[in-house]
């Protein structure tokens, strides 16, 4: 029969896949309950992880056994809170994080990251907002296999369409697919924000901004009055794509947004024929740029045909194929972005009332 004691000292050799720490000195273990033989206990992450629970589960109970368990039961669940923004930015009501996915160049596959990195959060049990950023060229309709138009309830406000478990806003449902969106900046960025601010996203843990490439006007202005928890940066390994990707980082370092990492996208091409790897666009560009910058390195998608044949017709990689191993790597890259976000300070601003300053007269 063991002690609460002698039950926390087992379990903290336990430790996070995905953070390398105990569980027990992160007080993820909650709510101990020791009766004789049977023992009780919660787990609760700051992260997604439904796909890695069966075995967390399986090695806490073979810990908890060898403390002198005899029924374990163990409830593991994830809550993710709101974390830190840029100073003097509020946050949004239902959205918890907002993530920007950007590089600093076109045609690097940001909008097929930003696409798996949403459905991969959500399979991972978390509730998933992704908004098209890009006024000019959306791709995310396709991707994700709407083709309807938003309903208004109030004639303010509209509800985001759903598919694949992943709530989604783009100019591309409003407007003809063949109409080219001809507006000047300052247009474009009142647009943007409009699709944000009046879309009724029901309570995301996070919500994917799926940016247009570059750093210019709409960028830079979505960057200082959006509250983002942070930023992944999508690059290839081609010089001229990391040359590109450091202005990327430059910009957002500038306004705040803390860049959460790099993913190095058509990393290496295997020939489906005979096996033969390639590096078409270079190697380890972005590896060396995320060690040289001190940011984190999420991982390398390879240049496979299949990526964008899923993202084509409507149903992305990871719930196309979802055991395959780009879809692995994508559920890993968004788990170390959830975990990342965990990690960072939590926003308090809720807890602190409004304060109006009225004049009497």
């Amino acid at each position: 029969m063991p002690t609460t004691d002698q039950l926390l000292a087992a379990l903290s050799a336990v430790t996070d896949p995905n953070t390398g720490k105990d569980l027990v000195s992160t007080k993820a273990v909650r709510n101990v309950q020791v009766t004789g033989n049977d023992v009780a206990f919660d787990v609760e992450l700051g992260y997604p992880a439904k796909s890695q629970v069966p075995q967390l589960r399986q090695a806490l109970i073979a810990a908890a056994k060898n403390a002198g368990a005899g029924n374990v039961s163990v409830n593991i669940t994830s809550k993710v809170i709101a974390h830190a923004v840029q100073r003097g930015v509020q946050l949004m009501p239902n959205v918890k994080n907002i993530i920007a996915v950007a590089s600093g160049k076109g045609g690097v596959g940001k909008s097929t990251t930003a696409v798996n990195l949403a459905l991969a959060l959500a399979a991972e049990g978390a509730k998933v907002g992704l908004l098209d950023a890009d006024i000019y060229g959306p791709s995310q309709p396709m991707m994700m296999g709407i083709s309807r138009r938003p309903e208004s309830e109030d004639g303010q406000t509209m509800e985001p369409l759903e598919n694949h478990g992943v709530q989604v806003m783009s100019i591309g449902f409003l407007v003809n697919p063949d109409e080219a969106m001809i507006w000047r900046g300052p247009m474009a960025t009142q647009a943007l924000e409009q699709l944000l601010r009046q879309t009724n996203w029901q309570d995301l843990d996070y919500l994917i901004v799926d940016l247009p490439p570059g750093t210019g006007d709409i960028q830079l202005t979505l960057s200082q009055r959006v509250p983002m928890t942070g930023a992944v940066i999508v690059t290839t390994p081609q010089d001229i794509a990391l040359l590109d990707a450091r202005k990327a980082v430059a910009m957002f370092e500038k306004v705040g947004v803390p860049i959460l990492g790099i993913v190095e996208n058509m990393a290496v091409h295997v020939c489906s024929n005979c096996g033969h790897a390639e590096h078409i666009f270079g190697e380890g560009g972005g590896k060396r740029y995320a060690a040289e910058k001190g940011i984190d390195y999420l991982g390398a998608l390879p240049l496979d045909i299949r990526i964008r044949e899923q993202a084509d017709s409507g149903r992305p990689t990871v719930v196309s194929d979802p055991e395959g191993e780009a879809a692995g790597i994508y559920m890993a890259v968004a788990r170390q972005v959830a975990v990342k976000i965990a990690s960072r300070a939590k926003d308090f601003s809720a807890k602190f009332p409004t304060i109006t300053i009225s004049k009497n007269t």
